[in-house]
């Protein structure tokens, strides 16, 4: 734990306490995006993902078989200016940038940001089986490209796709849907449904064909898997306002 007596080594003048705001915030330790629960400073606005707050000093994924990463406040070899291009470093994980937080394999040079380590190999949702790859030749249902938006050289950050190869989704783009959904939506009517009618996913060809049934598990299937994944993204597998998010993108 590197919480001691509420304090945090990233902010040592106030204790900071488990808090559970249905609202995104950006985490002060890795800088990436978060939702729900948090570790907080009312007083400095400061907030921790609980994988951030928590962090163990090395840890290991099976991705990356026979790799230490070892916990680090950024990421070694960077000039003094975080967001200098020329010295930017991406998460291997999601393929994002790191601004602070992250786990680093000395050896290997693979990075991951704290809650990307979170990451299952395997997922078996609803009797679908997805897995975890690198480079793959399909196109992601979500931005309907190879590789993920934005993506550099060498850095090509995750997918998972299902066995039966009906779904495939890029790590990048799970969060960044929920974002999307999230920034159509802001509504200042509380009982005003959130506005994401311009989100469409297309259907595989074969339940375009059948349609009925079909289209509806796939819907299903999909709106777990991103609940699932953003929930471990943001750092809070147990989300439910994402899951209302991710139900309104598919209403209809």
């Amino acid at each position: 734990m590197t919480i001691t007596e509420n304090t945090h080594f990233s902010h040592p003048q106030h204790p900071l306490d488990l808090k559970n705001y249905q609202k995104p915030y950006i985490c002060d330790g890795c800088k990436e995006q978060g939702f729900g629960s948090r570790y907080r400073c009312e007083l400095c606005n400061y907030d921790l993902h609980a994988d951030c707050a928590f962090a163990d000093s090395t840890t290991s994924h099976k991705f990356f078989k026979a790799c230490t990463f070892k916990f680090l406040d950024q990421r070694p070899g960077k000039c003094c200016n975080s967001h200098c291009k020329d010295c930017m470093k991406y998460c291997d994980a999601c393929g994002k940038p790191i601004h602070g937080f992250v786990y680093h394999c000395k050896e290997k040079g693979w990075d991951l940001h704290p809650c990307c380590r979170n990451l299952m190999n395997e997922l078996d949702i609803d009797g679908i089986k997805f897995h975890l790859r690198g480079t793959v030749s399909s196109k992601c249902i979500w931005c309907k490209q190879r590789n993920p938006p934005g993506s550099v050289s060498g850095i090509r950050g995750w997918s998972y796709v299902s066995k039966c190869k009906n779904y495939r989704f890029h790590v990048y783009c799970a969060t960044e849907m929920v974002n999307q959904i999230w920034k159509n939506g802001g509504s200042k009517d509380s009982n005003e449904c959130l506005s994401i009618e311009n989100v469409k996913l297309p259907l595989p060809v074969s339940l375009n064909r059948s349609g009925g049934s079909g289209s509806n598990s796939f819907m299903r299937i999909v709106k777990v898997f991103l609940k699932t994944i953003a929930g471990i993204l943001m750092g809070d597998p147990t989300i439910t306002l994402t899951a209302l998010f991710v139900e309104l993108a598919f209403k209809g």
